[in-house]
């Protein structure tokens, strides 16, 4: 996921990461309040806001054949929707060694499948423009590709819970409103060094819905441990 540094989120809300404790070549230890971004902006999805957002969607995911994750990473999402029973199809612009088909999202004229899981590049979906440290193209990119290029039918897409503040998104959001939003209640650590310092949420276009936004709610707990593991 290509995320904003949490040094820079931190110092946006006035607050101050926790130390985190990083190895030396020596092999001693030291701490340090600054987390390191990763290379490619690459950051894996734990699983239980995998779980969570499966169980919730499970009965209108069922009406496809095939779950397309189009920024696969390592390819947990997909195999946490394989172990579930669905099929899956995972593609990935670099070899992170999960099988996936190498191909960048946007060289994609038809889409393998008419429904995305996916938690995607978040400088693709935003309105912002690229910087040192932002390197998408912004201008809701991923979106309009996927829902307009693409025409996918379903789409649920793992975002920032601010995600939908951001300055120029209006027009996109008058012409494509979600049809159901579920908030995390809480803070996924996607670095793995402590103090995740925002929320987020599943963003589920969905073109069979009718009617206003839905707002959902998951917690941890809607991640059914024993219907997942094997």
């Amino acid at each position: 996921m290509n995320a904003p540094s949490a040094r820079g989120l931190f110092r946006a809300t006035g607050k101050k990461s926790k130390p985190v404790a990083v190895r030396l070549l020596d092999g001693s230890y030291s701490k340090t309040t600054e987390t390191e971004r990763e290379e490619n902006e690459f950051y894996p999805t734990p699983v239980d806001p995998i779980r969570s957002v499966i169980h919730a969607e499970m009965g209108r995911l069922k009406d496809f054949h095939t779950i397309w994750g189009p920024a696969c990473g390592t390819g947990v999402i997909g195999r946490e929707l394989r172990l579930h029973g669905f099929k899956t199809y995972d593609s990935d612009l670099i070899d992170r060694g999960c099988g996936a088909e190498i191909k960048s999202f946007y060289d994609f004229e038809e889409a393998p499948s008419k429904a995305i899981l996916e938690n995607p590049p978040f400088v693709d979906c935003g309105w912002g423009t690229p910087s040192l440290h932002n390197q998408g193209n912004g201008k809701a990119r991923w979106l309009y590709h996927a829902l307009e290029t693409l025409n996918v039918e379903y789409m649920g897409l793992l975002l920032n819970w601010g995600f939908p503040g951001a300055g120029g998104l209006a027009p996109f959001w008058m012409k494509h409103p979600p049809a159901r939003v579920y908030l995390m209640r809480w803070k996924i650590d996607f670095t793995g060094q402590g103090a995740p310092p925002m929320l987020n949420g599943w963003f589920i276009w969905d073109k069979k819905h009718v009617g206003e936004t839905v707002l959902r709610m998951l917690d941890r707990k809607d991640a059914p441990q024993g219907e997942m593991d094997i």
